[in-house]
Formats: structure tokens, sequence, C-alpha cells
């Protein structure tokens, strides 16, 4: 990720190429890599790698588009859990508590927006801090 801004703020960019990049497996739950990234907004491409727990965002909302697999997710209540496909989009509202807790298949790819910028550290697990789970994020 480019805290100084240096990536650029516009263009073309072939998501299928970039997501070919992924590796097949992570020590962390996502792997990202950044796109653009500027004050106002970012956009990233991540790739999932087993389900993530109820977490919230305090910086930004999160877009999400489902470029490739399948899954759940929820937002506000795991009552409300739903499947997800290519071609849905996701939206979690700042401080909106929401989970991907399962993850069906080996590449789910979103495209997300992040409006203003989402630093990789802006998580926050709601059942706190667990020495078992491995790390959130990692780039690429």
């Amino acid at each position: 990720m480019s805290e100084d801004f240096n990536l650029p703020q516009g263009g073309r960019f072939d998501l299928h190429a970039i997501a070919s990049q992924f590796p097949e497996t992570a020590a962390t739950m996502l792997l990202d890599t950044y796109l653009t990234d500027s004050e106002s907004r970012s956009i990233r491409l991540f790739r999932v790698y087993q389900g993530v727990p109820a977490h919230y965002h305090t910086q930004c909302d999160e877009i999400l588009y489902v470029l490739s697999g399948e899954g759940t997710f929820w937002i506000d209540d795991p009552a409300t859990e739903a499947a997800f496909s290519p071609g849905h989009l996701l939206v979690f509202p700042r401080k909106a508590i929401h989970a991907l807790p399962q993850i069906v298949g080996p590449s789910v790819i979103f495209l997300a927006i992040d409006t203003p910028r989402r630093a990789q550290d802006d998580v926050t697990f709601v059942d706190g801090p667990d020495a078992r789970r491995p790390p959130f994020i990692a780039g690429i």
C-alpha cells in the first residue's frame, strides 16, 4: 500500500490479470493490492483465503464487487447471512459490523472501493484480539 499516494489516480486496470498474481495460499485471511490510493478514496483488489469474522472499519465505507468466487456475508445481524457470487455488489457503511463467514471455492476475489481511503490497519474485530486467528491482511 502507498502511504505517500504515489499510485496512479486513474487509468485502465486488467483486474483478471492482477488477480492471477495472488498466490494459492496465504498466512493471512486476505491479500490485497492497491490500484489507486488518495485521501478521498482507495481502490483495491483482494483475495479472501478463509472466512472473515465480524468486524468493522472506522475510517471508510467499503464497497465490494465480487469478481470471482462464492461465499456468504452478513451486515449488522448474523441472522441476515446471505450468499454472494460473481456480479454481486456488497456495500458496508462505515462502522457497520459485517462478516464473510463462509468462503466457497478456492478463489474469492473482490474489487474494493473505499471512501474515503482505507488503511490496511483499519479493522476492528468485534470479538477483540485472538492469538489463534491469523493476521487479517497483507499487501502483495
